[in-house]
């Protein structure tokens, strides 16, 4: 009876603590996860700031439409010049002042650009909407690889509990077997049996510790938190209430949230506004201008005269680049093979965000389906555990028994919990797919 005691401890200290050692640790939630990956993962700090210079370069594009101010100041040496016949005879010296100097201001204010300027500054709004998109993505990629990690690290959480039970369990055996084996009623040959047991299970217990470092440095450092933080998942997400909507309503919002099929939708909306730019350069430019300037000294004269000669003007501007006719063609073909490129890579995002949501969508039922079976395997293992107790109280069955008996329901405690976890895990994933998490 007192090893009926000591069994029915172990299993209870293990399924009383739902298969997670939580080792003094505070308990993290996926969502805090979330929160802190948010502000200090240094992967998704550079999607943050392309999608700031993304903003800026709108900025830049506006600026388009600012008139351009250009001034200018020189001094120069103007030597002596002379004068000659046609044929070169009768040389003369003509003596010039040599201070040359000049001052201009020219003030051009862009009034038509056949659509130009408009189309830059709706280009720059564009890629900034499709650098925010991106960001979402790769927001999305970073959630999804941190609820990974996450749920690993509650899964080898429990394993490591089932692992430490049954080291336990064994050890206590051996101690058994060697007070038998030195009353003659055991074999040597048991003995090492369970020995070799206890061994391969604590080596299976460092390769799940190991395990468990490796996916909770890999949680800490995706998600920013400081180092030497020991993640505890939440044994309360197992009891969240999770949705069960059929395939056509995830695939509705797949279309409207999707990061992947949002970008690829700029990236046709980006290359037919590049087509506008490129037929812009076909259309001619006006421009209002305005300048004044102020040389010296007035060369034209013969003599020359010292004197600084000023003038102003103000007026329309039209300029027309005429190689544009035969230039801009092969400028605008391309152009046009770059959306229909863009028109294709967005129907193959289409295509691979409904069969992945559908996917899915079937693995979130199956996993339904396998928590059923295993709540069913749960109950066959504590029912076939309290007739092996019975058994071994009256002593009709041995204590090996007894321990295949509690390692069943110790394991198909574990699979129970798993298979809750995969729920978890293929909503969340349903959540990514979708474009929500």
């Amino acid at each position: 009876m007192n090893n009926l005691r000591l069994l029915t401890g172990l299993l209870s200290v293990v399924l009383s603590s739902g298969g997670v050692c939580a080792y003094g640790q505070s308990v993290v939630t996926l969502e805090e996860i979330f929160e802190s990956a948010e502000t200090n993962s240094a992967q998704l700090r550079p999607s943050f700031t392309a999608q700031t210079e993304a903003e800026r370069e709108i900025r830049v594009a506006r600026a388009g439409r600012l008139p351009d101010i250009n001034a200018s100041l020189s001094l120069s040496y103007i030597g002596d010049g002379f004068t000659t016949k046609r044929n070169f005879s009768d040389y003369q010296k003509a003596p010039i002042p040599h201070l040359g100097t000049g001052l201009s201001l020219n003030i051009s204010q862009p009034v038509y650009t056949g659509g130009a300027v408009t189309s830059a500054i709706e280009l720059a709004e564009l890629k900034s909407t499709a650098a925010r998109f991106a960001t979402d993505l790769q927001r999305d990629n970073i959630r999804f690889q941190l609820t990974g990690f996450y749920l690993d690290i509650y899964k080898y959480n429990n394993l490591r509990a089932v692992v430490e039970s049954n080291i336990a369990a064994a050890q206590k055996v051996l101690q058994e077997m060697r007070a038998r084996y030195e009353q003659g009623t055991a074999l040597q040959n048991d003995i090492t049996r369970y020995e070799l047991l206890v061994s391969n299970l604590e080596l299976q217990l460092v390769k799940i510790n190991n395990t468990i470092e490796i996916l909770n440095t890999n949680l800490v450092t995706t998600s920013g938190l400081p180092d030497g933080t020991v993640i505890v998942p939440d044994s309360m997400i197992l009891v969240r209430s999770l949705p069960k909507n059929g395939a056509e309503w995830w695939q509705a919002e797949a279309e409207a949230n999707s990061p992947s099929l949002s970008l690829a939708r700029s990236g046709v909306d980006i290359s037919r506004k590049a087509e506008s730019l490129v037929r812009s350069e076909r259309l001619p430019k006006i421009g209002l201008q305005a300048g004044w300037s102020m040389d010296g000294p007035i060369l034209v004269e013969v003599p020359p005269i010292n004197r600084n000669l000023s003038y102003w003007y103000v007026g329309i501007g039209v300029s027309y680049n005429i190689s544009s006719l035969y230039k801009s063609n092969r400028s605008l073909s391309k152009s046009r093979a770059a959306t229909q490129r863009a028109l294709e890579q967005l129907d193959a995002t289409r295509e691979n965000v409904t069969l992945a949501v559908n996917a899915d969508h079937v693995h979130y039922l199956e996993a339904y389906e396998e928590l059923k079976t295993q709540q069913k395997s749960v109950e066959l293992a504590e029912r076939n555990y309290r007739t092996t107790s019975t058994r071994y109280s009256a002593d009709m069955a041995l204590i090996t028994d007894m321990l295949d008996a509690a390692n069943a329901k110790l394991d198909a405690e574990q699979r129970l919990v798993n298979a809750r976890i995969n729920i978890i895990y293929y909503y969340y994933k349903l959540l990514f797919s979708t474009g929500k998490i």
